[in-house]
């Protein structure tokens, strides 16, 4: 069996990227890890700021995507590992999705989106679903730390 999630009110919701699930990293608190994760493609400048205090998920998201804006050079080398290390601090930081997260047991987590077929499954299934893949790997992680 596996575990779909996409929006934040559903039973899942806390996987999301864009739950609000705050936390401290690089001595700055970061409302959800959508904002910490659109924030590093900008890292050392005054858009990784800007980006951090978006009013919503959606906004930082946005400011994310805006090719205007001087992406890092480096982002496709490290876009895994930021995501990575936002997600696992997420789960550390907040003991309610923890607690969910860890209740999937060894169940495949999947992102059930239409349109992105890196971080989720795409609309036909084929996507790479790293966002599901990093959060199995956290509650490894987790679960071995415990």
């Amino acid at each position: 069996m596996s575990i779909y999630f996409y929006k934040t009110n559903e039973k899942y919701g806390c996987f999301s990227n864009f739950s609000k699930h705050g936390f401290e990293l690089g001595g700055k608190y970061w409302p959800t890890s959508e904002h910490y994760f659109q924030a590093q493609k900008f890292y050392g400048t005054e858009f990784e700021e800007q980006v951090r205090l978006a009013a919503s998920p959606m906004e930082a998201a946005n400011m994310g995507r805006d090719r205007s804006l001087p992406l890092r050079s480096d982002w496709e080398k490290v876009k895994d590992d930021v995501m990575r290390k936002a997600v696992l601090t997420k789960f550390m930081f907040n003991n309610d999705a923890r607690i969910i997260l860890l209740s999937t047991g060894n169940e495949e987590i999947i992102e059930k989106t239409t349109n992105d077929y890196y971080w989720g499954c795409g609309n036909d299934e084929t996507g790479k679903n790293m966002l599901g893949k990093i959060l199995m790997e956290t509650r490894d992680i987790i679960r071995d730390s415990i």
